[in-house]
């Protein structure tokens, strides 16, 4: 199965690679409808509302793939929304050449909250759109853009969420928020994974500013907005950054968000994660799984389907709070 991700399922002791609102912040309803028990009650709530029409207000744009006006005006929103919210925001513009040799105007944008503070956490999400439907049913409909609202702009309808959160209280460590660009312009039918994050490949070889030092870990979110996701602990988050993962999926399930955080090994994805590893920075990436699957993704990804119609603010509550929680020690 050719995807713009690899999935690495254990079964066996078999190797199996597949290339590729509740707002009010207590609890969230297990799958089968019962509440879950003995949750904490977070003292600062994520507002799931706001994440969601942060969602929209992407995909309002139309499919942000660079190179189109869409893309442009999308950029310029959300570099907008964090300097509205307190941050210090950089742009990082750059050419970037794509597997397919198509030469694209990319733009990585960072905002930095409390950039006093020397220990430093990244928080992250690509918000480009893929060019191309390649995994539609409709054959008719491969050459057509994603809208990404799941694969892309539920990750950034999060951090801007939290963004305002960070406004508003400050944490023990800085915070930088780093939004992605030309992460799924990538080759599905490649033998690596070059073709991919390319805008996380280029910040790690250039940071946005000089004398940037590295945050101690990172939080990649993708593809958090499906109402049916579920949150597997990713392989090659496990092996770089496993303290990390385990305390956020803690922290997940004392929220009584285990139903989607699920305490179990996942494949080895492929992402943006992947390359701020191999550049030293241990990260996690939070990513559902469906481990059951064809692809080891939900069915509308890389389809015309990714669209707000699949987006569930209980999904973007679950994860919001759990890395709002996390971050504030609550």
């Amino acid at each position: 199965m050719n995807c713009k991700k690899y999935i690495l399922a254990f079964s066996s002791l078999l190797f199996i690679m597949i290339s590729c609102s509740n707002s009010s912040g207590t609890k969230t309803p297990a799958a089968d409808g019962n509440a879950a028990e003995n949750t904490v009650r977070p003292q600062i709530v994520f507002n799931a509302d706001s994440a969601y029409s942060y969602v929209a207000a992407q995909c309002d744009f139309g499919e942000r793939v660079p190179n189109t006006s869409a893309h442009r005006r999308c950029g310029d929103y959300l570099s907008s929304e964090l300097r509205r919210h307190g941050a210090k925001v950089t742009e990082q513009k750059m050419t970037l050449t794509t597997f397919d040799g198509t030469k694209i105007e990319a733009r990585n944008i960072v905002g930095e909250y409390y950039p006093e503070k020397q220990r430093r956490i990244l928080l992250l999400a690509h918000w480009d759109c893929r060019p191309w439907a390649d995994n539609d049913p409709d054959p008719a409909k491969r050459r057509q853009p994603v809208m990404g609202a799941n694969d892309g702009a539920s990750g950034v309808g999060v951090l801007l969420e939290i963004a305002r959160i960070l406004s508003e209280n400050e944490p023990e460590m800085g915070i930088d928020i780093l939004f992605t660009d030309a992460e799924d312009w990538g080759d599905s039918g490649a033998g690596d994974d070059s073709s991919w994050a390319l805008g996380t490949q280029y910040w790690t070889e250039n940071p946005h500013r000089k004398g940037y030092q590295y945050p101690s870990f990172g939080i990649l979110l993708d593809m958090v907005g499906d109402r049916n996701a579920k949150f597997l602990k990713e392989y090659f988050s496990v092996q770089a950054a496993g303290n990390i993962v385990e305390k956020l999926w803690a922290t997940a399930a004392s929220l009584g968000y285990d139903n989607y955080f699920i305490d179990t090994q996942g494949g080895a994805m492929t992402d943006d994660h992947v390359f701020l590893i191999r550049a030293g920075i241990p990260c996690v990436d939070i990513i559902d799984q469906r481990m059951d699957s064809d692809t080891g993704f939900c069915p509308q990804w890389h389809t015309t389907s990714d669209t707000m119609r699949h987006i569930d603010r209980n999904t973007l509550e679950a994860v919001g709070q759990t890395v709002v929680t996390m971050l504030f020690g609550k």
